[in-house]
């Protein structure tokens, strides 16, 4: 097989290359664009943090969570906004910044802004979001739907490759297991990387208790280090990880999130663990 790789090229920073041979990729931030003072507390800390640890850093949060439980549930700011303040991040900062984008009419001014183009896992096999997105010309992480087979995600990779994106990393966030709940099948990752493309174990999300709250999604977030290190450990290109500073105050996703000032802990275990295994 070729070399496995993604290339991550941001205006404000040095290129990353992800894959075999590289450094530990690590995508962190909180679940929705909350306020811009929040989102550089936490690019800034989890910058630090991955520089010290050897590992590459690319800040993520969603402008617009358009797959919410309820109606009522806080979305980010919206596109115009949320663009603008990822650009901020991306600039102020100096980290690449990624989000997901729901409708392929976002994919072009979400492409002038991120680097990389976040497919949400609800929407993993829609053909027109996956060909606007590579069409960006921008790297595409696919997340893994959780109906979704990871051999079947060969068919999301030639979508984004059949519209020109060259560019693809696969992210695996567990398997409907019965109502309300995922599990992970960590065969996933060896099967959808030997579709040529770097995969990503997103560590929060897959402890996710989808709708388990009535009008939001549980979690359980005691189980996001024995599964990243399962994952780490079964080789992997890099984490994914919803961090905020105060998780039971966020305003999305935060029963599946990562304390802050927990990140730095379990970092340092899963850099001893893929070293361990290298």
């Amino acid at each position: 097989m070729d070399e496995i790789s993604v290339k991550i090229t941001s205006p404000n920073s040095d290129a990353i290359t992800v894959g075999d041979n590289r450094p530990l990729l690590l995508i962190a931030g909180p679940c929705a664009l909350e306020s811009y003072e929040l989102c550089a507390r936490v690019a800034e800390k989890m910058a630090e943090i991955c520089e010290r640890l050897g590992l590459s850093y690319v800040f993520k949060a969603s402008f617009d969570k358009a797959n919410r439980t309820s109606l009522s549930s806080y979305r980010g700011p919206g596109l115009e906004e949320g663009l603008g303040a990822l650009a901020k991040i991306r600039s102020q900062i100096g980290v690449p910044v990624v989000s997901d984008i729901h409708d392929f009419t976002q994919a072009k001014a979400a492409g002038e802004v991120l680097d990389i183009i976040q497919i949400p896992a609800f929407l993993c096999r829609q053909t027109d979001l996956l060909k606007a997105a590579a069409e960006t010309g921008k790297p595409v992480s696919i997340k893994k739907g959780q109906f979704v087979s990871p051999w079947d995600m060969k068919n999301a990779v030639d979508k984004v490759r059949g519209g020109g994106g060259r560019n693809v990393m696969l992210v695996e966030r567990g398997a409907s297991f019965g109502y309300n709940n995922l599990v992970v099948d960590m065969r996933s990752l060896p099967v959808m990387r030997s579709f040529g493309c770097p995969v990503i174990f997103d560590a929060t999300h897959s402890v996710q208790l989808p709708g388990g709250a009535g009008g939001s999604s549980g979690g359980q977030r005691e189980f996001i280090e024995p599964l990243t290190k399962g994952a780490v450990a079964a080789g992997i290109d890099g984490l994914f990880m919803e961090v905020h500073p105060q998780p039971d105050k966020a305003l999305c996703d935060g029963p599946n999130s990562l304390a802050l000032d927990a990140v730095e802990q379990l970092l340092e275990k899963v850099v001893r663990i893929r070293n361990a295994v290298a």
